[in-house]
């Protein structure tokens, strides 16, 4: 992604954005990640059939994610590249995450307990800041995304068994809509939409693009 490419992004700064987000995010836990009456809310594009019937996947796999934003005068996202051997989704792009276990406190626990196994991010630089919507994915995961600041002077060690890189893309071309691209997938002869986000060579994509379009609808679309 050349800097030409990115002249139309808007300016996002770390002060509007941790501000919105305080202003607008809870740590009320969305409704659904474990009852199976409820069906979460998802993407407002989604076909209904689509929804219920990921809503339907069983068994369900509550689960959290960490969505680290980076404290830089041009905030940034940190990503992480999944090892290639792994069973859930090897070589994607995601957030640092995975299974809410029984001893963890909250969503948010889980997150930043997984980003400390898989890229050994300390917790005392990362601040969570809120929930956003339940993502629910075709293999039963129901994700909560924990939104967080993450201040500078932290440092980074990859789990080889989780990650085979780990990178940053600014805030602002992420919160671009225009960047904000539709693909669909066929599954169990239902069409799925998903959303991807070229930057550069990074592919980012599914449960990964689908969070971060919900975090511009949270923050940013009035």
């Amino acid at each position: 992604m050349t800097d030409n490419a990115r002249q139309n992004d808007p300016l996002v700064t770390a002060s509007e954005f941790f501000s919105r987000a305080q202003e607008r995010l809870t740590f009320d836990v969305p409704a659904g990640l474990a009852d199976s009456h409820v069906i979460p809310r998802h993407d407002d594009h989604a076909d209904p059939a689509v929804v219920i019937a990921l809503a339907a996947v069983r068994p369900i796999r509550p689960a959290a994610v960490l969505v680290p934003v980076i404290e830089r005068n041009e905030p940034s996202v940190l990503f992480t590249q999944r090892t290639a051997h792994l069973a859930d989704h090897p070589g994607q792009i995601s957030f640092p995450g995975g299974k809410i276990e029984s001893s963890d406190e909250s969503p948010a626990a889980a997150a930043l307990r997984e980003a400390e196994e898989e890229i050994a991010l300390c917790r005392r630089f990362a601040e969570p800041l809120g929930y956003l919507d339940i993502h629910m994915t075709p293999f039963g995961h129901r994700i909560v995304p924990v939104v967080a600041r993450v201040r500078l002077g932290f440092a980074l060690r990859l789990n080889r068994d989780e990650a085979d890189d780990a990178f940053e893309v600014p805030l602002g071309f992420l919160m671009t809509p225009q960047n904000h691209k539709r693909e669909t997938r066929d599954w169990n002869g239902l069409s799925l939409s998903l959303y991807v986000m070229q930057f550069g060579d990074r592919n980012i994509w599914g449960a990964t693009a689908g969070i971060l379009r919900n975090l511009y609808e949270r923050l940013y679309r009035e």
